[in-house]
């Protein structure tokens, strides 16, 4: 099972909605099915296919597999299996067998969004900007943890709620923020936002778990291999088998209801950032610039950005 990103790299036609299956033999080995999967080995196994997708509509378990995957960090596809009733009742009365909804699997970000509590928050003075106070927020399920920073003091007028609030939604980026590597210009859009809400008076940076616009650190190295290769941001992105973006804005939302805030003034170069935190239900009083100088290593990633994606650089 693939999605239709993968499938369009392999020329695979494209049948069915949201994924694509192609039937294999029963010989099929785990080696022969990474292959199909991962694009990063495409130039260690360029003899595959063609292959024969599937042209009647597909079970929703085969979708919300590949859904599964991505939640997981994995690669977007799957491998699906038909077993008998009998047979899978055994092997999960012994533990061998975990089951879940297709129902569960779907709504799983959107119950994680919405259960988001506040954990804690303590002050944390942040070089440019002293007077800072860090908010940790915890979904229901215990899984991933989002952080907001709040700069200017509790009683700064420019945090006063319900805002506008000078706002800065930025995603996780391990290379940039942490290593600086010169590849992106995330490290750049993080210490810079810093400084300038500082500067402004105050603001909230949320600082949210979305690597690699929502692939993860794995598959964003991934997707670095592909454009070593030649292929720019957004095309390794959907070699992979994923759509160019893929963070969601509600979790944002949220932390800013808990926050208190319903209004703010956006730091974004993106226009699909803010027409979706819009629809997440956050008033956007304005769009605030928020860009950096280029350099030899990023400033093909920048332009295609600013081509490909619309940003306004």
């Amino acid at each position: 099972m693939l999605t239709h990103a993968r499938a369009a790299t392999l020329k695979i036609p494209l049948y069915t909605e949201d994924a694509v299956s192609v039937a294999g033999p029963e010989s099929v080995t785990a080696a022969e099915l990474r292959a199909i999967a991962d694009p990063a080995s495409d130039l260690d196994n360029p003899l595959k296919g063609p292959f024969e997708a599937v042209r009647q509509r597909l079970p929703d378990s085969g979708p919300a597999a590949i859904r599964l995957a991505k939640l997981a960090g994995l690669l977007p596809a799957a491998a699906i299996f038909r077993i008998d009733d009998a047979t899978c009742d055994a092997l999960a009365a012994a533990g061998a067998l975990a089951q879940v909804r297709v129902a569960d699997i779907l709504s799983f970000e959107e119950r994680a969004a919405s259960s988001l509590t506040m954990v804690v928050r303590a002050s944390v003075p942040l070089a440019g900007a002293e007077d800072s106070e860090l908010v940790a927020f915890r979904p229901a399920n215990g899984g991933q943890e989002h952080y907001a920073v709040l700069i200017g003091g509790r009683q700064s007028p420019a945090l006063m709620p319900p805002g506008p609030v000078l706002t800065r939604l930025h995603s996780e980026c391990f290379t940039g923020d942490l290593l600086g590597s010169l590849k992106c210009d995330c490290g750049d859009q993080l210490r810079g936002a810093v400084q300038a809400i500082g500067k402004a008076g105050g603001g909230v940076l949320l600082y949210l778990a979305q690597e690699g616009r929502g692939i993860g650190l794995m598959n964003k190295l991934r997707a670095y291999r592909l454009q070593d290769e030649g292929f720019d941001t957004m095309e390794a992105n959907q070699r992979l088998g994923f759509a160019a973006d893929e963070r969601i804005y509600d979790i944002a939302a949220r932390m800013l209801a808990l926050l208190g805030y319903s209004k703010v003034r956006l730091m974004t170069n993106n226009p699909d950032k803010v027409r979706a935190l819009g629809a997440a239900g956050v008033e956007i009083v304005e769009r605030v610039p928020h860009s950096f100088p280029d350099n030899v290593h990023n400033r093909d990633y920048l332009k295609t950005k600013a081509e490909k994606g619309g940003h306004l650089l």
